[in-house]
């Protein structure tokens, strides 16, 4: 399959050299989705005064090394809403194939829910992947969005640390600047999630391996230490 359900993992698929979707300041996109259950949710419909979305799926190996972490900020932060957005299989393999309709993401998504234990919010996303597409596309983002509906924090790759210290500048009403640096996943969790998802996973990965370091751990990491990112708070129009 090509396209956006891809079968085999390459870097090809993404843009990581460039940044596209909703920036800090600019106006979230909203998006009927659905629950495991079946039922319809718009996106931006939360309780609370800011809602975490995070991109996620069960082949995604930064995703799985950082649910735990980001269940624990939802306890933490009781008045933030938090929701993971169910997207493309990261890295399919012969066990968990890249998604050939509507109704594989369904399962895959109550896979998530049923045996991994995800207790947050799960919306899934259309078979194509609309929202994901206006959200920047990548595996494992994450943002902060206001009451306002707007993008307050903003992270290609999930740092659960610096997604803590906005949240916790968001809620005592500060203004803040946070940059949130790539991180990888343990050797552990990583093999954990490839071995999971089959035969197929583990090579494709390893194959883009030295790309993604070199674009995310070092390019993206180098740009971050040496940009200024927006100030930002709680009461962001925009």
């Amino acid at each position: 399959m090509t396209g956006y359900n891809y079968d085999k993992f390459s870097t090809d698929d993404y843009e990581f050299e460039q940044v596209t979707g909703p920036a800090p300041g600019e106006k979230a996109p909203d998006f009927e989705l659905t629950t495991p259950s079946g039922e319809k949710r718009r996106l931006l419909d939360f309780d609370g005064d800011f809602l975490v979305l995070e991109m996620g799926s069960i082949t995604c190996p930064l995703f799985q090394s950082r649910r735990g972490i980001m269940g624990r900020l939802s306890e933490e932060f009781p008045g933030v809403a938090s929701v993971v957005l169910y997207v493309r299989e990261a890295h399919p393999g012969t066990a968990i194939p890249s998604h050939r309709d509507f109704e594989d993401k369904l399962n895959a998504a109550r896979r998530l829910k049923d045996e991994d234990g995800e207790g947050r919010l799960i919306l899934i996303d259309d078979f194509d992947g609309p929202a994901h597409r206006a959200y920047g596309s990548m595996p494992n983002a994450v943002f902060i969005i206001n009451r306002n509906g707007c993008v307050v924090f903003r992270s290609d790759w999930n740092n659960p640390v610096a997604t803590r210290k906005a949240l916790a500048a968001l809620v005592k009403g500060r203004e803040m600047r946070i940059r949130s640096y790539f991180r990888p996943p343990t050797p552990a969790s990583a093999l954990r999630t490839l071995r999971r998802a089959g035969p197929g996973a583990a090579i494709d990965f390893f194959r883009g391996l030295p790309f993604l370091i070199w674009t995310n751990l070092i390019k993206r990491n180098l740009r971050l230490l040496l940009g200024r990112p927006p100030k930002l708070s709680r009461d962001t129009t925009c």
